[in-house]
């Protein structure tokens, strides 16, 4: 039984993620007192004062290993919170279906609060498998050398964020001098790094000197919905969620309009804990890689995850992203 809010050392003293079977059994009775008289003798290995802790032990460590056995058959995934809760879920349900189908285990989405809580659990081995951005990424390949990435969309390896705006006096940044700006999350890579390292590097643009207010609506959704509210003079999203929100109809492009596009970057990809079998790890990744447009049901699991086809990808594509985040001053 899993209890992923919990972590402990179980009777056998091997540390998990997962309570033990027996948390809730009732403790070890007690040994007898000893009455004043002389005990009979019994050869090695007859005591039964001896057999009973052995067999409990015993007891004890074979329920702790059948409930680590149970660990290895569920895979924990989680991604970076970059739009609402009940997108995410909704985006992952079909895939996580598939890769049941294609590992042969269970696999279980754990939802998480915020971006750092995605690169904590995945470097403490609390997760699988995660769905990162490429400063997410790299924040976990600091703590975790070892933690891989292992495939991207194939648009991932040319990604581009859109500068939006909802003032029609705004035509370019320059525009936006003393005016409000919203970024996603402060830990997004297409929502606030790359934006924030393009606007410096080719306009000299610190943002927090250079607007009025600097505001992080948490997601890219809810960036694009402040900049159509008014809470924001212009804001910035990644391309792929604009393109969504346009299609979806859920954005007004009659008044919110894109005014600049960042250059191309690094963004997105699907990364393992660092420990990980490496055959189960090859397994995952054969799997996305076998996910065919051509074929109905599999097109229907790439078009959720606004993927024509996954591809792989290697540490040293974040090698530009780790350099932004040190230049934009994200990273000491």
């Amino acid at each position: 039984m899993r209890d992923c809010s919990k972590a402990g050392l179980c009777a056998c003293g091997s540390y998990t993620s997962l309570v033990c079977q027996h948390r809730g059994a009732s403790p070890l009775p007690r040994r007898p007192a000893m009455r004043h008289r002389l005990m009979p003798r019994y050869r090695t290995g007859e005591s039964p004062m001896l057999k009973r802790p052995l067999a409990l032990f015993a007891g004890l460590a074979l329920s702790c290993c059948a409930v680590i056995a149970q660990a290895a058959d569920v895979l924990r995934v989680s991604a970076i919170p970059d739009e609402a809760p009940t997108e995410l879920l909704r985006k992952f349900k079909p895939l996580g279906e598939y890769l049941e189908q294609q590992l042969g285990m269970k696999v279980q989405f754990v939802p998480v609060a915020d971006y750092p809580a995605v690169v904590e659990s995945l470097a403490s081995d609390r997760l699988d498998l995660a769905w990162l951005g490429g400063f997410t990424f790299v924040q976990v390949h600091l703590k975790d050398p070892k933690a891989t990435p292992l495939v991207q969309r194939e648009q991932d390896a040319k990604f581009t964020s859109k500068f939006i705006t909802a003032n029609p006096d705004v035509k370019s940044l320059k525009d936006l001098k003393g005016k409000t700006f919203a970024f996603g999350s402060i830990s997004s890579t297409s929502g606030s790094l790359m934006p924030r390292y393009f606007m410096l590097k080719n306009d000299n643009i610190k943002p927090e000197e250079y607007f009025s207010r600097v505001a992080y609506s948490g997601a890219h959704d809810a960036t694009a919905a402040w900049v159509q509210a008014g809470k924001a003079d212009a804001g910035v999203l990644n391309a792929s969620v604009w393109d969504k929100l346009v299609a979806a109809g859920k954005v007004d492009t009659s008044k919110v309009k894109v005014f600049a596009t960042t250059p191309e970057y690094f963004d997105y990809n699907w990364t393992v804990r660092g420990n990980m079998d490496p055959a189960l790890k090859e397994k995952i990744k054969q799997a996305f890689l076998a996910l065919d447009p051509a074929k109905p049901a599999d097109k229907a699991i790439l078009d959720l995850q606004a993927a024509s086809r996954f591809i792989e990808t290697k540490p040293e594509n974040y090698a530009g992203t780790e350099q932004a985040a040190r230049e934009a001053g994200l990273l000491k």
